[in-house]
């Protein structure tokens, strides 16, 4: 049975349908409108308490019951699981990729999110403010990615749940208007990443129409 994807056409969800799809996992998407408050509906509260998005509901979980997981982070890590793939078994691979996965979700993410807000702001000086304060740090974060990427071909030496994470967001470079140019081992990551035809598919899947 699919595992149903509620989710938006955003960073944090387009990780999930990347994951999915590099995972060569059957799944039903459920599009959960975040611009007409649709997160708050009493329905997807039951399987995403924060009223965020993405979230699933795995009709095979633990035991063959049904289980539902929410946040982008958890849901990564519990399909790597599920799996046995992008997620080494021990040692320093399987640390690095939860390491990569904290950094992503703890900052980059909030950083470029913020960034996108405040491009958006229509106060100059609230936008001033706050462009070159969180922008300031995004161009910190990719330069911490790019001396990482300088010594590994991915985040944990081989591909794992932590790229899927980043890349969700490395997606939208362009939006946090940063030129990769000045990221190079970033640059070369990114296009490997793009290449994928995995990757290809879960960027381009329609999230704002129900399938399955």
């Amino acid at each position: 049975m699919p595992i149903e994807l509620h989710t938006w056409d955003t960073p944090n969800g387009r990780k999930i349908s990347v994951a999915l799809e590099e995972l060569g996992l059957p799944y039903s998407i459920h599009p959960i409108d975040i611009s007409n408050g649709k997160q708050f509906d009493p329905a997807f509260l039951k399987i995403s308490p924060n009223n965020r998005i993405p979230a699933i509901i795995d009709p095979e979980g633990p035991e063959g019951k049904p289980v539902s997981v929410f946040e982008s982070g958890a849901i990564l890590l519990y399909l790597a699981e599920k799996t046995g793939k992008f997620l080494a078994a021990k040692g320093a691979a399987r640390i690095a990729a939860w390491e990569w996965l904290m950094w992503q979700m703890g900052g980059f993410g909030p950083m470029p999110g913020q960034v996108h807000h405040f491009l958006m702001v229509k106060d100059e000086a609230a936008k001033a403010y706050g462009y070159e304060r969180y922008h300031k740090e995004t161009l910190r974060l990719y330069g911490v990615a790019d001396r990482r990427l300088a010594n590994v071909e991915f985040f944990a030496s081989d591909i794992s749940i932590a790229d899927f994470a980043i890349l969700g967001w490395a997606w939208r470079h362009e939006r946090h208007n940063v030129d990769l140019a000045s990221f190079p081992h970033v640059k070369r990551w990114y296009e490997t990443m793009m290449a994928r035809p995995a990757v290809k598919r879960g960027l381009s899947v329609d999230l704002k129409t129900a399938r399955g």
